[in-house]
């Protein structure tokens, strides 16, 4: 499983004019209809299964689409031009910017889903589960649908029966202002009572480093009192205090389930009761069996629960991507890798590796790497290392930077979810492929060999693992050695973790011969990422001599008789 995650608002706009905080009909953004079969095809030659679309279902944003019966967001609780796609205004709406009809929206999707299944694809898309936007307002709830807050009793600060926290008494305080904007139907925000902020902030005055753009959802548990997510009680439903919130996101899960979609993207899912997903997910999977869903989360101490809980896949960002950023940045020895697979031995096939996604810094940028090339060990380990799926981010195959001062969210090696822009290296990738710089090209060809080696060799998809690095240590500073193995098929990988080109002696224990059944005598193996054919001897707790370029590596493919 290889999962493809697309910013769809960037992803295939053609607006060159990237204005720093430049407005919709300034910069522009792409639609659905970009994403046609030919890029949909290019997509699924890198070996990708899956394709994550993020910011579908509509969010806040600063652009007036009220012509459409579309309510209007007002700027002081809109993060950028464009907002964040993680401050929902209707879970049963798409972005109409994405569309190049904006009342038929919905059939749009619809169609962009149907393409990527034709072209051997399947559909991922976010749910939001913790927060919304503070104007939160479905306009296309089904008939009978009551929505978020209508029936709260706000003179609360907490009820089990209220879908949101509020503070009773105070008024909401934003923490930046538009009142010298005059083409506001009102010159601030208005919010009385306050409602909670995202972020678990339970005051009424967040400051501009919270979500103050959203509003947490109550799921019944009572902060107040001590309550976490974590240890809030597992009851069935129908003694459940909280069941309005509780079945009213499920309702929302089960619609965007009949669009055809085949997995979420569960979204800060540690903030939600371990309860919940524990009753919402089966009842999913009992209507839709093959959909999967993929938990954001952040506390390793977490991950068993949660897959006890239903997920299927697990962000592994606090340990398997942090030591392998560490690493690219000589932070950390090489060697270290084997300690974070180790942590998560026993659920390996569970966590999700990746090198970048929209939350974390481009491996290109200054911030990181300084050069896509020098994520190339990064991804070889990342890929190869286990059965588990990998994901990448959209024009990291290309070396995008993120180096832009987009607007709101600066320059800081990231590329905006707040703004509209245009990427040019998506541009080159996809959209007009003879501007492709040769640095672009290049990159992008590793990307495919390394995940199409994860797509077809069976020793990756199927076959067992053996980290050399026990016996390894005198390369363990910045180079990973390790085997796959499946049937007569075994394959070496080296990671070189270094910008010089080095020569290293690598070597294979007993144990690894007879544990994984390898027959010693002489071989030639063929690397799968230059085509080269070498000779060896394997020789059990010999050593194989093996020359490396600098930031690449070795795949070795050997047919054991």
């Amino acid at each position: 499983m290889v999962v493809y995650q697309i910013f769809t608002r960037l992803f295939g706009n053609k607006t060159r004019a990237n204005i720093p905080g430049g407005t919709f009909g300034q910069n522009g953004a792409a639609k659905f209809n970009d994403i046609d079969g030919n890029v949909l095809r290019q997509i699924g030659k890198m070996g990708v299964t899956h394709v994550w679309y993020t910011g579908i279902i509509r969010q806040a944003t600063q652009t007036d689409f009220s012509r459409y019966g579309i309510p209007r967001q007002h700027p002081d609780v809109v993060k950028g031009k464009a907002g964040s796609p993680y401050a929902i205004a209707d879970y049963y709406d798409v972005s109409p910017e994405l569309a190049e009809d904006v009342d038929n929206r919905m059939a749009e999707f619809e169609a962009l889903v149907r393409r990527t299944h034709q072209a051997g694809m399947k559909v991922i898309i976010d749910f939001v589960p913790n927060h919304v936007a503070r104007q939160y307002q479905s306009i296309c709830k089904p008939q009978g649908v009551s929505d978020l807050g209508e029936d709260d009793n706000p003179d609360m600060g907490f009820s089990p029966q209220n879908n949101f926290y509020y503070c009773p008494g105070q008024e909401f305080i934003a923490p930046v202002s538009s009142e010298s904007d005059s083409s506001l139907l009102t010159p601030r925000y208005i919010e009385y009572p306050a409602k909670a902020t995202g972020n678990d902030c339970f005051t009424n005055a967040p400051s501009r480093n919270d979500w103050y753009e959203t509003v947490k959802l109550n799921y019944g548990v009572d902060y107040m009192a001590g309550q976490s997510p974590i240890n809030y009680p597992s009851t069935p439903i129908t003694q459940h205090p909280s069941h309005n919130t509780w079945q009213k996101m499920l309702d929302i899960l089960l619609y965007w389930a009949a669009k055809g979609i085949d997995g979420f993207r569960c979204d800060m899912v540690f903030m939600v009761p371990t309860a919940f997903w524990q009753w919402a997910i089966p009842q999913v999977k009992a209507q839709y069996p093959d959909i999967i869903f993929i938990g954001e989360i952040y506390d390793p101490a977490l991950y068993r629960p949660f897959i006890a809980a239903g997920f299927d896949y697990l962000y592994d960002k606090v340990g398997m991507y942090d030591c392998l950023r560490d690493v690219t940045c000589c932070y950390r020895r090489a060697a270290d890798i084997t300690w974070q697979w180790q942590a998560t031995d026993d659920i390996a096939r569970h966590m999700l590796y990746f090198l970048e996604n929209h939350d974390e810094q481009r491996l290109a940028s200054d911030f990181f790497a300084h050069d896509g090339r020098r994520g190339l060990p990064a991804l070889l380990v990342g890929a190869l290392l286990q059965q588990n799926p990998f994901m990448l981010y959209a024009g990291q195959e290309l070396g995008e930077r993120g180096m832009d001062a987009e607007g709101f969210s600066g320059r800081d090696g990231r590329t905006t979810i707040f703004d509209y822009w245009h990427l040019e290296s998506i541009d080159h990738g996809y959209f007009n492929r003879r501007r492709l710089t040769a640095e672009e090209k290049s990159l992008m060809l590793e990307y495919q060999k390394i995940l199409l080696i994860k797509e077809r060799e069976r020793a990756v998809s199927q076959g067992q693992m053996f980290d050399l690095m026990y016996v390894n240590q005198h390369i363990g500073d910045r180079q990973y050695a390790f085997l796959r193995k499946a049937g007569r098929e075994l394959l070496l990988v080296v990671a070189n973790f270094s910008g010089d080109a080095v020569d290293v002696d690598v070597n294979i224990p007993r144990h690894a011969f007879e544990h994984m059944g390898i027959t010693e005598g002489q071989q030639t193996a063929k690397d799968l990422l230059t085509g080269e054919q070498t000779p060896f001897v394997l020789k059990a707790d010999g050593a194989l001599h093996i020359t490396l370029a600098p930031w690449y590596g070795r795949v070795y493919t050997f047919i054991i008789k």
